[in-house]
């Protein structure tokens, strides 16, 4: 019987010389459908080893729960790239490899004398990836190229934060760190693009992917609001803009969402409300007059919702009309739904007696699922491995060890 595949990207190798979460959580996705990641770090490792939160039980504190979830199923290298040993051996590891993803600040890969331009050399068929606040020169000189960026910068200047708040003059941070998170996934989807065109015609690229320029992608909206409305949106609290009801209202013990803008959901509601009445109010016979009064619509809804908890409204609503709870972790940890798709999933964790819960992987393929294979690795837990791969002798990796070029 053959065996099945680790996930549809096994036989794609790439090197990964990201930190933070950005490029680590792009890597971590492909990692996670198969391909084999090699993670490059410095000789210090990457700093987020350090960052924790770390449990109480855990007496090694090689890393914590940060590094765990965003860097499972890679290998790991400690290599330090300000030598010329170093370089040589990034060298090597590129001549055999798909892809490249990093996520300095423009002009570092310059700098160390690994530039796109010279690895190409190297590997013509190399795709090298950047993730980078405001891009790269090769596409587009921004004049902010020079400035570093972390996740609310990129919130902030494309656009989500403009649109995100309690009322139109608070702008709020999203609370994951989108401004990574979704430039990571543009860029694992870049970098899936230009492989295959690579596979296909044997020439690679080089795939820009900026922060902000993603985050405004995501808005997508306020930009042709502009466009068509003349207007300048602002934060909307919890409720759309554009339709209605489409938002949150509160129950006896939390908030629930409601999404029965269309006719036929808000026939719905009504009748479950018991309040058949307000399918004939003027201000509500059609999507365009409940978007108008939309305080009236909520007013209704919360009127019904608050003599219910969430549980009963899961019991009236779920099934019947585009409805969720708000839900906190403790509650996702005991949901059916989330044990049912694997989306917490235990791995080994060094140094603790229990395993270290993660979040588990999203996409699902029939043929090819992807799964998390193995924890996140120690410090240059896989240099041996990774150097024989690349022809280096036993005791060439030993001195180096010595010299600290690798770890």
């Amino acid at each position: 019987m053959t065996q099945r595949p680790a996930g549809a990207l096994e036989g794609i190798r790439i090197v990964d010389l990201t930190q933070m979460l950005a490029g680590p959580y792009c890597t971590m996705m492909l990692a996670d459908q198969g391909a084999d990641v090699i993670k490059v770090e410095p000789i210090e490792g990457d700093g987020t080893r350090t960052g924790g939160p770390f449990r109480d039980d855990d007496n090694l504190r090689v890393y914590g729960g940060y590094f765990a979830s965003v860097n499972r199923n890679k290998r790991s290298i400690g290599l330090d790239l300000k030598t010329a040993d170093g370089r040589t051996m990034l060298i090597k590891l590129v001549r055999n490899a798909d892809a490249l993803v990093e996520n300095f600040r423009a002009g570092v890969m310059e700098r160390l004398g690994l530039s796109y331009e010279e690895l190409r050399k190297e590997n013509p068929r190399l795709v090298y990836v950047s993730i980078r606040g405001f891009g790269d020169p090769r596409t587009g000189r921004s004049p902010y190229t020079e400035w570093p960026a972390y996740d609310p910068v990129a919130q902030a200047m494309g656009g989500i934060m403009g649109i995100t708040g309690p009322d139109a003059e608070t702008p709020l941070k999203v609370g994951p760190g989108v401004g990574d998170l979704i430039p990571a996934m543009m860029a694992a989807y870049g970098l899936v693009c230009a492989v295959l065109r690579a596979r296909e015609v044997g020439m690679g690229q080089y795939v820009d992917v900026s922060m902000v320029d993603s985050i405004l992608a995501t808005c997508e909206r306020i930009i042709y609001q502009r466009s068509l409305q003349g207007i300048n949106p602002h934060p909307e609290g919890n409720r759309h803009p554009l339709l209605a009801p489409f938002g949150m209202v509160r129950a006896q013990d939390g908030w629930i969402t409601i999404a029965a803008h269309t006719d036929e959901f808000w026939k719905k509601l009504c009748v479950i409300m018991k309040r058949e009445d307000l399918t004939e109010d003027p201000r509500m016979l059609s999507r365009e007059a409940r978007v108008d009064n939309k305080a009236a619509v909520y007013d209704a809804i919360e009127a019904f919702s608050l003599q219910h908890t969430k549980d009963e409204l899961k019991m009236l609503l779920g099934g019947k009309i585009p409805f969720g709870p708000v839900y906190h972790i403790d509650e996702i940890a005991t949901d059916p739904h989330f044990a049912i798709r694997d989306m917490v999933v235990e791995v080994e964790h060094p140094g603790c007696t229990k395993p270290l819960s993660i979040a588990g992987v999203p996409i699902r393929m029939t043929e090819t699922p992807g799964s998390i294979r193995r924890r996140a690795p120690l410090l240059g837990e896989d240099t041996d491995e990774i150097l024989w791969d690349i022809g280096y002798a036993a005791e060439d990796v030993a001195r180096y060890k010595q010299l600290r070029v690798v770890r």
